[in-house]
């Protein structure tokens, strides 16, 4: 399992504005990851907006839009792609992947990273802070880009 040896953490991130970009394919789990993200950013602190956008290929333009805003300290970009037949998979992974990075490091700022690209839908349920899952990825992502926006600001930078 993916999550084993995965660090504890719960970031103090009072003050800290978190936009939740939200694919809206596959309503079960982006549900869960919705919820793992919005319980997050509660546990820390930190003010959360959940923006929805069609499909995980469409994260990046929006978490740069957010980026460019100044509206946001943090964003977290949620969104699952299941494997099919075609490279369309792949497509999809490597510019959601590529472009999200990009927005972090162009602009400073911190983006979870919880886009799910699994082989089956249970998989990605298995993975998305369900009752019957096993991890919170949803969750995961929120803490380590609310944690890297502390550091960033512990930085002064």
């Amino acid at each position: 399992m993916s999550g084993s040896g995965s660090p504890d953490m719960e970031p103090r991130g009072e003050g800290i504005r978190v936009a939740i970009i939200a694919a809206s394919w596959h309503e079960q789990v982006m549900s869960g990851l919705i919820a793992g993200a919005s319980r997050a950013c509660a546990a820390a602190g930190a003010e959360a907006v959940v923006i929805r956008v069609a499909g995980s290929f469409e994260l990046p333009v929006v978490a740069k839009a957010c980026a460019v805003s100044g509206k946001f300290d943090v964003l977290v970009a949620l969104g699952v792609v299941i494997r099919g037949g075609t490279p369309h998979f792949e497509f999809v992974c490597d510019a959601a992947t590529a472009g999200l990075n990009r927005v972090a490091l162009d602009h400073l700022i911190p983006v979870g990273f919880g886009l799910l690209t699994c082989d089956t839908e249970a998989q990605a349920i298995d993975r998305a802070g369900l009752p019957e899952s096993r991890e919170d990825k949803g969750a995961e992502a929120t803490g380590a880009a609310i944690a890297a926006a502390i550091t960033l600001r512990d930085l002064a930078v």
